[in-house]
């Protein structure tokens, strides 16, 4: 399954860098591992994508609900 996602500029360059590889999300998408996320990079000031994407695949999913992490919630990590 393909998910496209807005990224704020931030969030993007961190991934695009690889300083950032995970996502926080909630989970109304059933994400999956092997999964793919487009991340499209959105402007919040203009309120328009920038034609900036990339594509990670889901390689592993840490369920909120422990941790301090908020049921419905998931962290992915990207691969």
């Amino acid at each position: 399954m393909i998910h496209s996602l807005k990224t704020w500029p931030e969030y993007f360059e961190a991934v695009l860098s690889g300083k950032k590889n995970f996502e926080v999300r909630k989970n109304d998408r059933d994400y999956n591992v092997g999964h793919v996320l487009i991340l499209k990079e959105w402007n919040p000031e203009t309120e328009s994508y920038t034609g900036r994407e990339i594509a990670r695949g889901v390689s592993y999913i840490l369920h909120g609900g422990s941790f301090g992490i908020e049921s419905g919630t998931v962290v992915m990590s990207l691969s």
